[in-house]
């Protein structure tokens, strides 16, 4: 029970470490929320990409997931993303906010959580197969991400030639592409551009969560409370029920079994918030989903695994 505990904890905790950095130097005066504004749009145009880059061209062809699990990944979150994009409008009126609540349900930080969590559990022979997981999971969430964000853009019309344009434009779109195209043609980088790919890479979340915590606003959470818990009820509890229940009737077991919570039960991904702020989405939401999720997640994703391991689904 312990060792479940400490699984979800040594997960969370750096997030919850970085988040308070951003929100301590706010407080001390190190910085300003306009600097760390201008900082988030500097993230979203130039570490992001890096980042997408950087999962999609690392995967190892050799490591490929089951044809039962890419297809229950793709399908499941698709026929999500259609289904919120249809209820959500009927129950919220503002459009920054349709955006942002499809996105913060849909959206997981399987890309953080994944590898970490499945190595700690399974080992790493099996979390080789999480990483082309990871490819293919993170490309859909961006895809539908920028898609949902510029339908719900201010203003309230599809255009259909802006919709097509956001999304050519995107810059995380934009590194996923180039990073599919070096994966396919098997273009490998010398080492001495590597590298550096690789640091840039890494900053995007280190960087995306400071100026997270620092743009943190206790009072507008109060006035979120109820939008941002219905969220996470379906995030963090009904979506990886549901996924998991199903995804065991199906005959998925151990660590593909697990892989799907993972996709439906960790939090909302970080990058959903520099991209809210920067496609019209309301980014103060945003954030607040991303910062409670990774709190509440500590618990959640605790249960789980602890439950799946005391019924014997995780051998």
């Amino acid at each position: 029970m312990l060792d479940s505990f400490m699984v979800a904890f040594n997960a969370v905790a750096p997030f919850l470490f970085l988040l308070g950095i951003g929100f301590g130097a706010v407080r001390l005066k190190l910085t300003d929320r306009a600097f760390m504004d201008k900082l988030n749009t500097f993230n979203y145009k130039l570490f992001f990409p890096f980042l997408m880059f950087n999962n999609v061209y690392s995967a190892k062809p050799e490591n490929m997931p089951s044809v039962k699990l890419m297809v229950t990944g793709v399908l499941s979150v698709s026929l999500l993303v259609v289904l919120l994009v249809i209820i959500v409008p009927k129950i919220v009126k503002e459009n920054p906010r349709r955006g942002v609540i499809i996105q913060g349900i849909f959206r997981s930080n399987f890309i953080i959580y994944g590898i970490p969590l499945t190595t700690y559990v399974f080992g790493t022979e099996k979390s080789s197969v999480c990483g082309m997981m990871i490819m293919i999971m993170v490309s859909l969430f961006n895809v539908s991400a920028v898609i949902v964000l510029e339908m719900f853009r201010e203003g309230g019309k599809i255009r259909p030639k802006q919709l097509v344009l956001g999304v050519v434009k995107n810059p995380l779109l934009q590194g996923c592409v180039v990073g599919l195209l070096f994966y396919l043609l098997q273009i490998r980088l010398p080492s001495f551009i590597a590298s550096p790919v690789s640091s840039l890479a890494s900053m995007a979340t280190t960087m995306a969560l400071v100026v997270l915590g620092a743009n943190l606003r206790f009072d507008e959470l109060k006035k979120n409370s109820r939008t941002v818990t219905a969220v996470l009820v379906i995030r963090l509890l009904l979506l990886p029920l549901v996924m998991v229940t199903f995804a065991y009737l199906i005959g998925l077991r151990g660590v593909e079994l697990f892989l799907i919570l993972m996709i439906f039960g960790t939090p909302v991904a970080t990058s959903s918030y520099p991209m809210a702020q920067n496609m019209g989405g309301d980014g103060q939401l945003a954030g607040q989903l991303v910062f409670v999720s990774t709190v509440a997640s500590l618990a959640t994703i605790f249960l789980f695994i602890f439950a799946l391991s005391q019924l014997g689904l995780l051998v």
